[in-house]
C-alpha cells in the first residue's frame, strides 16, 4: 500500500494540508498543467464544487474522473 503524501494549500486565506497517495498527485498535477494552471488553483476549484464532501474523496474523485476521460 502506497503511502500517503501530504501537500498544503491555501484555500480562501486558511492553509490545510492534503494527504493523498502519489498516484492521485500526479494526476491532478496533469490535469493542472493541461488547464494552464497551478495545483492550487485547482484545488481551489475542486474545493467549490466539492458539496460537503472531505476535500481529499472530492481530489480523488476528480483525478478519477480525469483519468477516465471525463
Amino acid at each position: 500500500m502506497p503511502a500517503l503524501k501530504k501537500r498544503s494549500v491555501l484555500l480562501t486565506g486558511h492553509a490545510t494540508s492534503i494527504a493523498l497517495e502519489p498516484e492521485f498527485w500526479a494526476v491532478l498535477d496533469e490535469m493542472a498543467a493541461q488547464r494552464g494552471s497551478s495545483l492550487a488553483a485547482l484545488i481551489v476549484s475542486i474545493d467549490r464544487g466539492r458539496a460537503g464532501r472531505p476535500l481529499a474523496s472530492a481530489c480523488r474523485i476528480a483525478a478519477l474522473a480525469h483519468a477516465r476521460g471525463g
